[in-house]
């Protein structure tokens, strides 16, 4: 099968495409013909030998990147019951684990999955793993958001931001989303009350006593995101970076701030699946390239300048 494999950590020029043997399963695991899968930032990071790189590297000659799919049962381990051969599937596969999305064939837990919904797109369902996993679980599973609540959203035409927007609003909570002027109208779309300029604007000028704030830049605006939170609410952010000495600042004015990392969750899937089955949550894909295209899929996360998400097909 064709897989895109990691030997050395650096740029994309480390990326090579070959054949590998198809995984042999576990007894709970199904293995998929993946149809699409999507990258995140978290890919480039551990390419470059950061993020879950050292942890990936142990014990592999080489690291397949990836997390995200959307395919095609083709064949299922002894113990699993909830899928057949033939079913269409997408989840996130095994993170922070080894993932192995990068090729044409995943062996995949059955728990990590969920059924895909017949009215959205291989591409639509790969976009809508991790990226809206983490929103759902910083929102749902950590913050609980409720029905009238005041959120804050960084980043909120990125992967994670888009998703977290509309979720929230899904929840019933007045949202407020950060990006560039140019990505003002697409932050309105997807239903935020208010945009703010993070170039032009201060956050503490626009807004004060949010009861949640979903940080995805992380080091560069903690501070200020604890700032406009109120005495009780909470700061989540996604990055890694922000120092025990600024945390404690935070902690020590009343404001829970704390980091999260996403995990693989079929259940949670399933509740993304739901959402996207009812048209309450879409994914806006930035740009399709095929599998042999990686190196420039990875070239385009790296410049920053995506809204939505980035997506590969086989």
């Amino acid at each position: 099968m064709k897989a895109i494999l990691l030997q050395t950590a650096g740029g994309s020029e480390n990326l090579y495409l070959t054949d590998i043997p198809v995984p042999v399963l576990l007894p709970d695991e199904v293995l998929i013909k993946v149809k699409a899968i999507s990258i995140n930032p978290v890919d480039i990071k551990t390419k470059m030998g950061k993020s879950l790189y050292d942890d990936l590297k142990t014990n592999n000659a080489s690291i397949i990147l990836g997390w995200d799919v959307s395919g095609i049962i083709a064949e299922t381990g002894p113990s699993v019951t909830q899928f057949k051969k033939g079913d269409e599937v997408f989840g996130m596969i095994n993170f922070p684990g080894h993932g192995k999305a990068y090729a044409e064939y995943v062996a995949a837990p059955a728990t990590h999955l969920a059924l895909k919904p017949l009215r959205i797109s291989h591409e639509e369902a790969a976009a809508a793993t991790l990226a809206a996993l983490t929103a759902w679980q910083a929102m749902v599973t950590h913050a609980k958001v409720q029905k009238g609540q005041k959120i804050l959203i960084h980043a909120a035409a990125g992967g994670v931001g888009h998703y977290a927007v509309q979720i929230a609003r899904h929840l019933g909570a007045w949202v407020a989303g950060t990006s560039s002027a140019a990505n003002k109208d697409f932050v309105l779309s997807l239903g935020a009350h208010l945009h703010i300029n993070y170039v032009t604007q201060r956050l503490e000028d626009e807004g004060q006593d949010f009861d949640f704030v979903l940080d995805a830049l992380g080091d560069a605006t903690i501070l200020s995101s604890a700032a406009v939170t109120r005495k009780g609410g909470t700061v989540i952010f996604l990055p890694a970076g922000v120092s025990e000495e600024k945390l404690k600042k935070i902690n020590d004015t009343g404001v829970h701030c704390y980091r999260i990392l996403v995990q693989s969750e079929g259940n949670d899937m399933k509740q993304i699946a739901d959402l996207l089955d009812k048209g309450i949550i879409k994914s806006q894909i930035f740009r399709v390239y095929p599998f042999e295209k990686m190196k420039e899929a990875h070239e385009q996360i790296s410049s920053g300048r995506t809204v939505g998400k980035i997506v590969l097909t086989f």
